[in-house]
């Protein structure tokens, strides 16, 4: 053909695709190419450089998105050893970081020959974690904190409502408490408002959520999702990604969950009359008493982000008549009350800047003090009421 096809080289598949390339040209009526180097080919670069180009971005992808899988399930099992694993600090530390310098490594094989086996490893040993995690359970007994000691459980006949284990403690500090538990009925017909009440303990980004309901004979009753902390442990919104506290449902006296957050520890807690019509709020008491009774039954993980307020959160918005997709303010829940005011579950015709500061009740719950008079001091001059 006047020129050599011979040798190797690295472009399309070798000399074939060469010489098939240039039988076409010849079959097409165009001269032959001129004579060049063994093993080289005219059409170096010049067929299908699009396709090698998506092809490299395909594999660049395909790595960029194992690494950071990889990374993710990394940090989450490192975490998942030092917070879990029942052994001394330091034996913890050394499970811990032996697992992230093992996601380290599987992660550099990915830019090497080895990666497909360095795989296969890896998911081996997560396997293997994840076996450990699935034996975690949530404890149905343990040294609770007095104020989450018991599980509240209710039943319903009818209109009336028996709760069993309402908590009515009397608060006079941090640990200067007079423990009182107590069996109420309330008359699930009579009830007339909710409330949402939001404590900021620090971040304005998160706040305690809590619901609170009244009724016709001027009785309100408080529900709170919470940490069911041992004595002497406490809250981290890491640590309860990692199984580490469990789950308490809470129905108490105003005086007591909220006057805890107001006069006892100081927080910021905000009041909001909410738009809801009595039958959705039954609705909602009725919820949160089968939520109890199941929590009483079957124990659980409280979780920062699957397990806490915002099953409730999401109650609340469908009782005002919203019944919305997930927001990201139903966990970064210092945000509740934009939420609930661009959905019109707040009192209308009030600006939220308004509501927001008509609704801070910790300067008249602190003149009032932790009595009967409470809860109709906490709500003078807030909107709705």
């Amino acid at each position: 053909m006047g020129w050599v096809l011979s040798g190797h080289h690295a472009w399309a598949g070798g000399r074939r695709n060469c010489r098939r390339a240039e039988l076409q040209r010849l079959a097409a009526g165009a001269p032959p190419r001129p004579v060049v180097a063994p093993g080289a080919c005219p059409y170096r670069g010049r067929a299908n450089p699009k396709e090698h180009l998506v092809k490299r971005l395909f594999r660049f992808i395909v790595i960029a998105v194992l690494v950071v899988l990889l990374a993710l399930l990394t940090v989450w099992g490192a975490l998942a050893l030092w917070f879990r694993l029942p052994l001394p600090d330091l034996a913890r530390m050394a499970a811990a970081g032996g697992f992230g310098l093992f996601g380290l490594a599987v992660i550099w094989a990915q830019f090497g020959s080895g990666r497909i086996g360095a795989l296969v490893v890896y998911a081996l040993a997560f396997a293997g974690l994840l076996v450990w995690w699935s034996t975690i359970r949530p404890p149905a007994t343990g040294d609770w904190a007095p104020e989450v000691a018991r599980q509240v459980t209710g039943s319903i006949d009818g209109d009336i409502l028996t709760l069993t284990d309402l908590r009515a403690f009397d608060w006079r500090g941090p640990d200067d408490f007079t423990e009182s538990w107590q069996t109420r009925k309330f008359d699930l017909s009579q009830v007339e408002t909710v409330d949402m009440l939001l404590s900021y303990w620090g971040n304005p980004d998160m706040a305690h959520f809590m619901l609170s309901f009244g009724f016709a004979d001027g009785e309100f009753l408080a529900w709170s999702i919470e940490v069911r902390r041992q004595i002497g442990g406490g809250f981290s919104p890491i640590a309860d990604f990692f199984k580490s506290n469990a789950l308490v449902i809470v129905a108490a006296e105003e005086r007591d969950v909220v006057g805890l957050r107001t006069n006892i520890r100081g927080e910021d807690v905000q009041l909001f009359r909410l738009d809801v019509p009595p039958a959705e709020a039954r609705r909602l008491i009725e919820d949160y008493v089968a939520d109890a009774n199941a929590l009483a039954e079957r124990p659980a993980f409280f979780n920062s982000i699957t397990t806490n307020c915002s099953t409730a959160v999401f109650r609340m918005m469908r009782a005002s008549g919203n019944g919305i997709p997930f927001d990201w303010r139903m966990i970064v829940n210092g945000y509740l009350p934009d939420l609930a005011y661009e959905r019109g579950a707040l009192v209308a015709g009030v600006p939220l800047s308004e509501l927001r500061a008509r609704g801070k009740i910790n300067l008249r719950a602190q003149e009032q003090g932790l009595n009967d008079g409470f809860s109709a001091a906490i709500r003078e001059g807030v909107p709705g009421h």
